[in-house]
C-alpha cells in the first residue's frame, strides 16, 4: 500500500497527539464526517493506550440545516460512547442567512465550540483540519489575491477567544484518514453539502486531480504554504523592529503614533506595507486592513513624502497625516450621520423590531 494512503499507526498517533498529553482536558470537535471522526478515533484509542491524559469530551454541532442532522448528530454520540468518549451536542438556532451561509455556518460552529469548551472547563479545541484542507485553503486564498500571511494557510496552532485551537492532522493526507477508518471498520457519515458545486471550495476540491497531474498535488501546496509561513515570520519580526526604530523619536501614545517620514520611505516596500498596516490596526477603531486597500494608502504615503506635498487620509477608523518630516497616526474623529440618513436608519431599525415581534407577513 503506498505511504499516502497508509492507516495511520498508533505510534504515529502518538507523535500527533504529543503536546496534548499535559493537558487536563480538551474538547474534539467532531461532526460524523471521516475526517473529524478519524480524529474523534485516533484520540480515544491514543488516550486509551497512555491509560492517562486528557479528558476527552467530543462536541458535535447540529447547524440544522438539512433534514437528519439531529439524526447524525445521535449517530455520532452513540459512536463516541463506543469509545469511552463523554459527547455532546450543541446546535446553531435561530435564522439561516439567505447568502454566505458556509461562512455564517463556520463563525457559528467556532462560537458554539469555544462555548461548549468554556463549560467543560477545556482551553484547547482539536480540528481534524488535514493536508486536503491545507491544500484547499492554499488555493482559495490565492484566488482571492491574499498577501503572504494568507498563502501562509492554516496554522496548527492558533489563538480564538480566549481558547487555543489545534490541528493534529494537518499534515495527514485524507486518503490515510480514510484508509484508517477502512481498516477499523469504523462507519462516517457523508455530507452531502462537500458535493454542491454552488460552494467555491467544492468546485477547487474538483480541480484537484487536474492540479496533481501538473506537480500541483496536496503535498506540494502544503509544502508552499510551510515555506510561505517561514517568510512570514521573518517579516512579522522585521516588521516589529521597524516600528520599534521609527518610533524611537516620535511617540507610541495609545491613540496616536508618530513615524519618521524619512526613514519610512527608506524600508522595503513590504515592510512599510506591514507597519503602516499595523499602525493604523492599532490606532484605528476597524482591526486589520484590507491589503488591497493597505496597498493604495502606502503609495499615496509614499508618493506624498517624494513630492514632499502634505496629505491626509483616513482608513479604518485611522488618520493617516503625511507632511515633509513625519508620518502622524491618529484616531479619527466619528463620522457624523446625516439627518435623513439618521432618519432612514431610524426607520428601518423599527421595521426589524416590528418584525421581530410579529414575524413574516
Amino acid at each position: 500500500m503506498p505511504a499516502a494512503e497508509a492507516p495511520v499507526s498508533a505510534r504515529e498517533a502518538a507523535r500527533l497527539f504529543a503536546d496534548i498529553g499535559p493537558l487536563a482536558s480538551v474538547i474534539l470537535a467532531v461532526s460524523g464526517g471521516p475526517d473529524s471522526t478519524a480524529l474523534l478515533f485516533l484520540a480515544a484509542r491514543w488516550r486509551g493506550a497512555r491509560k492517562k491524559g486528557p479528558k476527552l469530551v467530543a462536541v458535535t454541532v447540529d447547524h440544522g440545516l438539512r433534514p437528519g442532522s439531529a439524526r447524525e448528530a445521535a449517530m455520532v454520540k452513540r459512536l463516541a460512547a463506543g469509545f469511552h468518549v463523554e459527547h455532546r451536542i450543541v446546535r446553531w438556532m435561530g435564522r439561516k442567512p439567505a447568502t454566505g451561509l458556509q461562512e455564517a455556518a463556520r463563525a457559528a460552529r467556532y462560537r458554539l465550540l469555544v462555548a461548549a469548551a468554556g463549560r467543560e472547563g477545556a482551553r484547547h479545541i482539536l480540528t481534524a483540519h488535514t493536508r486536503d484542507d491545507q491544500a484547499e485553503t492554499v488555493l482559495f486564498r490565492l484566488a482571492r489575491g491574499s498577501g503572504l500571511a494568507g498563502l501562509a494557510g492554516i496554522a496548527r496552532t492558533s489563538a480564538l477567544d480566549h481558547m487555543t485551537l489545534i490541528r493534529p492532522l494537518l499534515d495527514i493526507p485524507k486518503a490515510r484518514l480514510l484508509a484508517t477508518l477502512k481498516v477499523a471498520k469504523i462507519p462516517f457519515i457523508e455530507d452531502p453539502s462537500n458535493q454542491d458545486p454552488r460552494f467555491a471550495r467544492t468546485r477547487l476540491r474538483g480541480l484537484a486531480p487536474a492540479l496533481a497531474r501538473e506537480g500541483l498535488d496536496a503535498a506540494r501546496l502544503a509544502a508552499l504554504a510551510r515555506r510561505f509561513g517561514r517568510a512570514e515570520q521573518a517579516l512579522a519580526r522585521a516588521t516589529e523592529q521597524a516600528l520599534a526604530h521609527l518610533c524611537r523619536k516620535g511617540s507610541t501614545e495609545p491613540r496616536e503614533m508618530v513615524m519618521d517620514g524619512r526613514e519610512f520611505a527608506e524600508l522595503p516596500v513590504e515592510i512599510a506595507l506591514r507597519v503602516l498596516g499595523r499602525a493604523v490596526a492599532q490606532i484605528g477603531r476597524e482591526g486589520p486592513v484590507e491589503l488591497g486597500k493597505l496597498e493604495r494608502l502606502l503609495a499615496a504615503v509614499l508618493e506624498s513624502g517624494a513630492t514632499r506635498a502634505r496629505m491626509r487620509r483616513t482608513l479604518a477608523g485611522a488618520m493617516i497625516t503625511v507632511d515633509a518630516e513625519r508620518i502622524l497616526v491618529e484616531r479619527a474623529p466619528p463620522r457624523r450621520t446625516p439627518a435623513g440618513n439618521m432618519n432612514s436608519a431610524r426607520s428601518r431599525r423599527g421595521r426589524q423590531i416590528k418584525a421581530s415581534f410579529t414575524g413574516p407577513g
